[in-house]
């Protein structure tokens, strides 16, 4: 072989290695940017391979860019292998794209091909959820959790179903299934503590509500909700001078979720703090003006 084509596939391997790596850091470091940026590179230097093409999808779909993941997927040949993974991502790229017929349609295609897979009919169900089509969202989930009975973000995602449809009893029933799997061995999965708390404070049971919404901020203590329902429960057990603390750290990881706000306001006027008060309520309204009316 030639001195020089045998230096420049040298180059070349070098750097398809060196853009994989690149781009797993950053996925893994949730710089789901950097990610596509890197394996963008990765596909142009190591050939455009079907994993390759899935990553690169994946991580522009998270980089919030479903159309460039559209793009890159549809590159993915129908016999290969990891055709249904693309499939997958692809509805959620056009479920954001608010393409919704076009995303059910995509999910029912991956059941076909892969009718054993239960992340495909959780993922159909959280789209009815999302449209409102509750029952439907409700029959996904249970076919998801008859696939694989320790899918726990199934069981927690047919609580809300089940509790938008009106059975409160089974909704709970469904969040502690949840619970139970998570309890110890998902040990960073903390919204089924926080659905459930958020339906025991509709129900009046405050004090189990705290220890759920509690729990759920020591699991996550990224996630602003979780703060804003443990104050909700503090408040509601008459402790609004505990509640401060956990919706002001609500509002600091999110200045731009109006509920936190609201509550403090609500507080520091129950504890004399009137100035303090006034200035949560501007942001409060400040934070509903910026909110966007239909979360994708």
């Amino acid at each position: 072989m030639n001195f020089w084509i045998a230096l420049a596939l040298l180059v070349t391997n070098q750097e398809c290695q060196d853009s994989q790596t690149r781009a797993r850091q950053a996925y893994e470091a949730r710089q789901y940017d950097q990610a596509a940026l890197h394996f963008d590179r990765a596909v142009a230097a190591c050939g455009p391979s079907a994993p390759l093409l899935l990553a690169l999808g994946q991580a522009q779909l998270l980089a919030r860019r479903p159309a460039d993941a559209l793009t890159t997927l549809d590159r993915i040949p129908v016999d290969n292998p990891d055709y249904v993974a693309a499939l997958k991502v692809k509805a959620k790229a056009l479920y954001l794209l608010r393409r919704d017929p076009e995303a059910e349609e995509t999910l029912k295609r991956a059941a076909a091909r892969a009718p054993a897979d239960a992340e495909i009919p959780y993922n159909l169900g959280r789209i009815y959820y999302q449209l409102g089509r509750h029952t439907e969202a409700a029959a996904a989930l249970r076919q998801a959790t008859a696939l694989d009975p320790r899918d726990y973000k199934a069981w927690d995602a047919l609580g809300l179903a089940t509790e938008a449809l009106g059975d409160v009893a089974q909704a709970q029933q469904h969040y502690i299934k949840a619970i139970a799997i998570v309890h110890t061995d998902y040990r960073h999965y903390d919204v089924v503590y926080a659905n459930l708390a958020d339906l025991l404070i509709k129900l009046g049971n405050y004090k189990q509500a705290f220890d759920l919404a509690a729990e759920a901020a020591e699991r996550n203590p990224d996630e602003p909700r979780n703060f804003f329902l443990t104050g909700k429960a503090l408040v509601q057990l008459g402790r609004s001078e505990l509640s401060v603390r956990w919706f002001e750290q609500a509002v600091a990881l999110d200045p731009d979720y109006p509920e936190p706000h609201y509550l403090l306001a609500q507080t520091y006027r129950t504890l004399g703090r009137a100035a303090d008060a006034e200035r949560e309520m501007k942001a409060f309204q400040a934070a509903t003006a910026r909110a966007p009316k239909d979360h994708r």
